[in-house]
């Protein structure tokens, strides 16, 4: 009888162990959520899903796998590091959904194609300032394009007849200068980024979009429908063309500029704005932390510039023959390289902004790849002052300030100029006047 009761305990443990084994494998073999990003749908769509899928493969990850979820825009990315399945949940419905994200604690990202506003850095303000160096990353530059379709003759527009035409105030081709035709109107929904920027930057809340234009949460399905309309007019962003014709943009005072990899890099493009991702500026976890880090290095921008989005990565590009300008400023960029960045500042600060202060570095690197004895040379501009002479002091100390940032930063061979409210790249009579506060880089 207790040989009996002993085998029957054995047993018992034995099975009791096999289970207890069983559960563990099981918890083991159960996917690890690392973090969960909510927002824009431009930045979303395509981009985010690469730069996830990019950064598993850098840190050794197989079996990378990217697929959609049951909700439209909501995705997953996963994939296997150590024997361990990892996972990353996209929800891109929309800018503002990045900050509500955050806010309600179910996103641990937040992806914005507009900046922050106000309203939401008070709301967010008990994790700290969400404008904060450590919270605010750009990954990435894009071109807000206005499209039509191909067959369509217009090729430029300034932002007072897009102002017009979105408002319902032009309703006919005939009226710009194109072939007779009643346009289609075709715009993002409330939630994007990309409306937020088109109705600040176009619409200028002096006139409101038309009742008849047609509304979208995706950028692509907008583009391919005014790809099939030969009246319609949409915007989208950059990376989402597609099968429609891109025009020119230009503001008062201005001259008109199609959206490329230069115009818009530098942002001398109208339409041109920033792609960023939100993360509160505290403590973060490491895995966050290093994928922004990747997000913003020459891998992670490597998929921007293949997602179709413009890249941070610094390229230089030969000056224009039919460039324009005072004979100082032709003579200093003959036979000179303009490199694809352009210095700016906090609004109403003399303080780098967040971008400028990444820029630094990917200037620094930049130089220490490049061969030969080369100079650079810093070129402020500016807006309009009670005087042309205090335009060119402000626009010269605009660029000592850069040529200061990079001296700490261990480059020495630097010179400035300054040419004040020369070569303006937004009108000095609104407030995007801003834009005009720059400093053009050249390599000679």
């Amino acid at each position: 009888m207790a040989k009996w009761k002993a085998g029957l305990l054995a047993v018992i443990f034995w099975s009791l162990s096999a289970a207890v084994g069983a559960v563990s494998s099981l918890s083991a073999s159960e996917p690890r959520l690392l973090f969960t990003v909510h927002g824009s749908n431009t930045v979303g769509a395509s981009l985010m899903k690469n730069l996830l899928v990019a950064y598993l493969d850098s840190k050794g990850a197989t079996d990378i796998q990217a697929a959609d979820l049951v909700v439209e825009n909501e995705y997953r990315v996963q994939g296997v590091i150590d024997g361990e399945v990892v996972y990353i949940n996209v929800a891109a419905h929309g800018s503002s959904t990045a900050f509500k994200g955050l806010l309600g604690g179910v996103a641990d990202v937040g992806m914005a194609s507009r900046r922050i506003k106000d309203k939401e850095v008070r709301a967010l303000e008990y994790m700290g300032n969400m404008r904060d160096f450590a919270a605010e990353h750009v990954v990435a530059i894009d071109g807000l394009a206005v499209i039509v379709n191909q067959v369509n003759p217009i090729d430029n527009l300034s932002l007072d007849q897009l102002a017009a035409i979105f408002s319902g105030q032009i309703s006919d081709w005939s009226e710009v200068g194109g072939s007779p035709g009643k346009i289609s109107i075709h715009a993002r929904d409330n939630k994007s980024g990309t409306w937020d920027t088109f109705k600040n930057l176009v619409l200028r809340k002096k006139v409101k979009l038309s009742q008849e234009a047609a509304r979208y949460e995706s950028n692509d399905r907008l583009s391919d429908e005014v790809s099939m309309d030969p009246n319609a007019i949409g915007f989208v962003g950059l990376a989402s063309v597609r099968d429609s014709k891109a025009i020119g943009v230009n503001e008062q005072g201005t001259d008109p500029l199609l959206p490329n990899k230069l115009t818009v890099a530098t942002e001398d493009y109208p339409l041109a704005r920033r792609l960023y991702v939100y993360t509160p500026p505290g403590i973060i976890p490491h895995v966050i932390r290093d994928f922004i880090t990747f997000a913003q290095s020459d891998l992670g921008q490597k998929q921007v510039d293949k997602t179709g989005f413009i890249s941070q990565n610094i390229t230089s590009i030969p000056a224009s023959a039919d460039l324009q300008g005072p004979k100082e400023y032709l003579a200093l960029t003959k036979d000179a390289q303009r490199l694809s960045v352009n210095f700016r500042f906090e609004q109403g600060k003399a303080e780098l902004d967040n971008k400028a202060i990444e820029d630094i570095r990917r200037l620094t690197e930049y130089l220490d790849g490049s061969e030969g004895d080369q100079r650079l040379w810093l070129i402020g501009f500016g807006d309009t002052k009670q005087t042309e002479q205090r335009a060119k002091v402000l626009s010269k100390l605009r660029a000592v300030a850069i040529m200061s940032a990079l001296r700490h930063a261990g480059v020495t061979n630097t010179s400035i100029a300054g040419f004040g409210a020369y070569k303006p790249v937004a009108s000095n009579n609104s407030k995007s006047k801003i834009k005009n506060r720059r400093v053009e880089v050249w390599l000679r």
